[in-house]
């Protein structure tokens, strides 16, 4: 979201940010960027003039659940809004996989047939244009789904690589290994658990003075008792900098078992010259087993062999530093990437009105979205209002 906020602030845009979310100490402060921000009610009628007087021409959803709670709104009262939405990752993947692995099976299409997958193609279809961040998910809504691709716009991480650091530290400047990820995110605590219960023993029988330091943000109960200074393996809780401690670190650890999307943390780590082992889902999008800046591994022995071997191996950990500036400027080049994000967005305000012509399952949705949505808003709205007349009277 940032990146998107960069590259439209970069055409002379103006750009407001508006969130029913919570402010929290570790947002970024969009307004010294000269971003204006703006608080956001849900299910309440003042959005309606806030969004009417704003007047947008393009507004970008930040995943399907706000555009399932705004979109509606957007489309009464900004008609000719350009409505994009960034996908973030397809979360109706994530929750098939997530489905089949706690199953012990293989994913299967009646897992990818769930309400998750209604709700987020249907968001798809309402909306001019969606962010599609993999193109394995590309791939998915166009053959699977039968999406159109000019609903469809393929946008992996916009990263700035003009300025790519190659004074980053070497081999032997570098110990340990190191795991990161939000805690609250499923895939990345199933990979804690894998790490500590079956693939960490593996490394540490071969490495028995190494150490694993597990970070992340919002870290439960049931991950700090993982904690086990004896073992090796470190629950650090929230990164001050995830950049000193991956670039302090000689391998990234990501046993990712289910997920969609692609992984930030392995994006970070090629950009901060740190090779990582990872699973075909880590890879997944972002670059072909054999390219990867690292080894992508299928089981917890393979996984925890490769990492012990690149561990060891200074010539082969430095084939896969450079093979991390090369996957990064193959895959990742955010002036390239956002010249055809921009190019896509004005080609859709020049023909508006014949793109929408050509989306009939859009409009039908946006017809029938418009009855339930719009209604089960308004309910919620005129009960929260008598919720809050009966506390002022202090009556049942």
């Amino acid at each position: 979201m940032i990146s998107f906020i960069k590259l439209f602030l970069a055409q002379g845009w103006q750009v407001c940010f508006a969130s029913p979310a919570q402010l929290t100490e570790h947002m970024v402060d969009l307004q010294t960027m000269g971003v204006k921000v703006q608080a956001i009610p849900l299910n309440d009628s003042a959005f309606d003039s806030f969004a009417a007087e704003l007047n947008p021409d393009i507004v970008l959803f930040d995943r399907f659940m706000m555009e399932e709670q705004f979109g509606w709104r957007i489309s009464q009262h900004c008609p000719n809004a350009i409505k994009l939405l960034d996908t973030e990752d397809l979360h109706s993947l994530r929750h098939a996989r997530h489905i089949a692995h706690k199953a012990e099976r293989s994913m299967t299409n009646e897992d990818l047939a769930s309400d998750y997958a209604l709700r987020e193609v249907a968001s798809i279809y309402r909306c001019d244009l969606s962010f599609i961040i993999s193109d394995f998910e590309l791939a998915l809504l166009q053959q699977h789904f039968n999406v159109p691709a000019q609903q469809l716009c393929y946008c992996p991480f916009m990263l700035d690589l003009a300025n790519l650091d190659n004074q980053v530290p070497s081999f032997d400047q570098r110990t340990d290994f190191i795991s990161i990820g939000n805690f609250r995110h499923a895939p990345n605590w199933d990979a804690v658990l894998w790490l500590r219960e079956t693939i960490w023993p593996l490394i540490r029988k071969q490495l028995p003075q190494a150490q694993l330091h597990i970070y992340g943000a919002y870290p439960p109960p049931k991950a700090t008792a993982l904690h086990n200074p004896k073992l090796g393996f470190l629950v650090r809780g929230w990164a001050p900098s995830a950049e000193q401690a991956v670039k302090q670190s000689r391998i990234l650890l990501a046993p990712l078992r289910f997920g969609a999307g692609i992984k930030g943390k392995l994006t970070d780590a090629m950009l901060w010259g740190t090779p990582s082992v990872t699973t075909e889902i880590g890879a997944e999008g972002m670059a072909e087993a054999d390219q990867w800046p690292g080894v992508v591994a299928h089981s917890a022995e393979a996984f925890a062999d490769a990492a012990v071997a690149l561990y060891n191996d200074q010539q082969r950990w430095q084939q896969c530093q450079q093979q991390a500036v090369s996957v990064l400027k193959q895959r990742f080049d955010g002036e390239q990437i956002g010249q055809r994000v921009i190019a896509a967005v004005t080609e859709l305000q020049a023909n508006l009105s014949q793109h929408r012509l050509r989306n009939f399952t859009g409009a039908m949705l946006q017809h029938h979205h418009h009855k339930s949505t719009q209604y089960m808003a308004q309910w919620i709205e005129a009960k929260n209002k008598v919720l809050a007349l009966t506390d002022e009277n202090g009556s049942d």
